[in-house]
């Protein structure tokens, strides 16, 4: 499966597997439990994830995303900025994402803020993309910063940290909900640091406020000695429309066209 926006395509999109996920045992094309848990596989460019949905008579509960092994790639990149300096963790979850918390750079994760915080996203991004830290030596296709995330802590909640996240991904394109494998990306770091152990479950949540709710188990560690970790990202999917795309050879604009 590939994942598709304006730029290109993920290597990995948590969010979309759980989409794909719904609409696959909605579809029947996966045949699924109706009181129960149903696990659908996906290749992806960064390897082979789950959709597992869950459903009572027949009805959709939720759909937790099983994500590729993560871990820390680097932390407190110094970075000088538009907004000044600012440190940077980066951390992989089937793609590069770099995290910035918001108030280091004076903003704060809500829409009054989007415009800042796209900027500032792109900024990070490019300016991270071709560092050393950013290359992925086992598959070129996954090196580079696929996205930005901007970060505000709640505190913590009954079941573990509470986080408000926007992710600015591609080329300024801010994710609808707090993205997956995004998500991903911050179980790693949190894990690494202590603040989700084992057993918390992190409460995330988007710029629009529409939630995750993410889990982590140990997953070893790699050649170079990375502890690696496992994340499980729960939420929800609802089909919306069917569309089929064409390309007619003699649009002189069907491949699309960038202006930033």
């Amino acid at each position: 499966m590939l994942f598709w926006h304006k730029d290109g395509f993920s290597t990995a999109c948590g969010h979309g597997t759980i989409a794909l996920g719904v609409w696959a045992t909605d579809t029947g094309l996966v045949e699924s439990d109706p009181d129960g848990v149903t696990e659908v596989r996906i290749d992806v460019p960064s390897g082979r994830v789950a959709a597992q949905v869950e459903r009572r008579n027949g009805k959709l509960v939720s759909a937790t995303f099983r994500n590729v092994a993560s871990h820390v790639i680097a932390r407190g990149v110094c970075l000088e900025t538009s907004r000044g300096s600012v440190l940077v963790d980066l951390s992989f979850s089937g793609a590069i994402y770099a995290s910035v918390r918001a108030t280091d750079v004076g903003l704060s994760v809500d829409p009054e803020h989007y415009t800042e915080l796209i900027a500032l996203g792109r900024e990070v991004k490019w300016a991270l993309n071709d560092a050393v830290e950013a290359q992925y030596a086992a598959d070129p296709r996954l090196s580079g910063v696929y996205g930005t995330i901007l970060w505000d802590d709640l505190g913590r909640g009954t079941e573990g940290p509470k986080q408000r996240n926007v992710t600015v991904f591609a080329d300024g394109e801010v994710d609808r909900s707090p993205c997956g494998s995004g998500t991903g990306a911050r179980v790693a770091l949190l894990a690494d640091d202590g603040t989700l152990t084992a057993t918390d479950t992190l409460e995330h949540h988007s710029i629009v406020d529409t939630v995750f709710r993410a889990r982590w188990e140990a997953a070893g560690v790699d050649l170079s000695g990375e502890t690696l970790v496992t994340p499980f990202v729960t939420g929800t999917a609802y089909q919306t429309g069917e569309h089929r795309f064409m390309l007619d050879p003699a649009d002189p604009l069907g491949s699309g066209f960038v202006l930033r």
